[in-house]
């Protein structure tokens, strides 16, 4: 099994300019014009059952009290079927201001956080077109059919990226958050940020900030999720018979 990965590596432009290069590519993908597989009919399905998949994973997270909020942050927040098209058009439009209103720290886990999405999405149009190609007649998802996509589609290195961005994201918030004037920060700006028109941002920026308040070690969380998606990926490369470990059928 891979060991835990490396934070990604970031192109050596500027944060603002990483950003715009990773919202243009996020608005490519997501227009259905330009990546017709965006109307593929496997893909609501395919983002359903990921979604179910990555809340059984985290059972153990949510009954915790002190992990659940971050848990569930990570499940509509940062990882999931959630639409954050709105999101990252609040960031479009105060890109030219970031530098100057968030710490670096934060804003790189902005574009950690947007590179996730984008990476994901591009993986989600390749699956579902492996669905479409393995089973053009099934109407529904299950592990094996799955699995089998999964290693249709390949790619092992950038999805090793992929779970690398997902730690990159919980560190970051975890560390960033706690820097000194963020939360005089966010509390500042949520009046501006409402009549702007910027709530989609703030709010994830907000909660964030509870939800990483409440779970002290970030670390040790962030690192058993980790681990649990390396463990999954590997599973699923190698063909092993029961790759979520009883978790999903």
């Amino acid at each position: 099994m891979p060991g835990p990965s490396r934070r990604p590596e970031r192109v050596a432009a500027r944060p603002p300019e990483r950003l715009a290069g990773l919202l243009a590519r996020h608005q490519l993908l997501h227009d259905p014009r330009r990546e017709p597989r965006n109307h593929l009919r496997w893909l609501p399905e395919l983002r359903r059952w990921q979604a179910r998949r990555l809340e059984a994973s985290f059972d153990r997270f949510l009954l915790d009290p002190r992990r659940r909020p971050a848990a569930q942050f990570f499940l509509t927040d940062v990882y999931n079927d959630r639409d954050f098209s709105r999101r990252d058009a609040d960031i479009v439009r105060v890109l030219p201001m970031m530098r100057t209103l968030l710490p670096a720290a934060l804003l790189d886990t902005v574009g950690d956080a947007i590179e996730l999405g984008v990476v994901t999405h591009e993986f989600d149009l390749q699956m579902a077109q492996a669905l479409q190609d393995l089973a053009p007649r099934r109407r529904s998802l299950d592990a094996a059919l799955y699995a089998q996509a999964y290693r249709h589609v390949g790619q092992q290195p950038l999805r090793l990226h992929q779970v690398a961005l997902i730690a990159a994201v919980g560190r970051g918030l975890g560390h960033a958050l706690r820097l000194p004037g963020v939360a005089t920060l966010l509390k500042l700006s949520r009046g501006p940020a409402k009549a702007a028109g910027l709530a989609e941002l703030q709010g994830f920026l907000e909660r964030g900030f509870d939800a990483f308040g409440q779970l002290g070690d970030a670390d040790t969380f962030i690192a058993e999720i980790e681990q649990d998606e390396l463990a999954v990926l590997q599973r699923l490369f190698d063909g092993h018979p029961d790759p979520f470990a009883g978790r999903m059928r």
